[in-house]
């Protein structure tokens, strides 16, 4: 299992995410550049806000947890880089699945 140390605190009900590099080969062998891939939809939580709140105050449990890996909307959140890496902090409502 790998561990990893993230500088950035979500705060309410956000979640920092870690895009999963999408294949750059084709089926039938065939190499793709960078300028024609799509942005990864597949992504692994790295870490997840405070929470969020119900009308009454009560605080609201996440569906995910950290290392869960998930389907992400393909545009949603704001891109953040920290040591090289670059993360997606994006609402909980942004993702779409958890992916077993």
């Amino acid at each position: 299992q790998t561990y990893y140390i993230i500088m950035i605190k979500p705060l309410g009900n956000r979640v920092l995410v870690e895009r999963v590099e999408a294949e750059t080969k084709t089926a039938g062998g065939l190499f793709l550049p960078d300028t024609a891939k799509e942005k990864p939809q597949e992504a692994i939580v790295r870490a997840i806000g405070t929470g969020g709140r119900d009308k009454d105050g009560n605080l609201i449990p996440f569906n995910v947890a950290v290392n869960d890996k998930v389907l992400i909307t393909k545009y949603g959140g704001t891109e953040v880089t920290l040591n090289g890496t670059t993360y997606t902090i994006l609402s909980e409502s942004d993702i779409l699945a958890i992916i077993d």
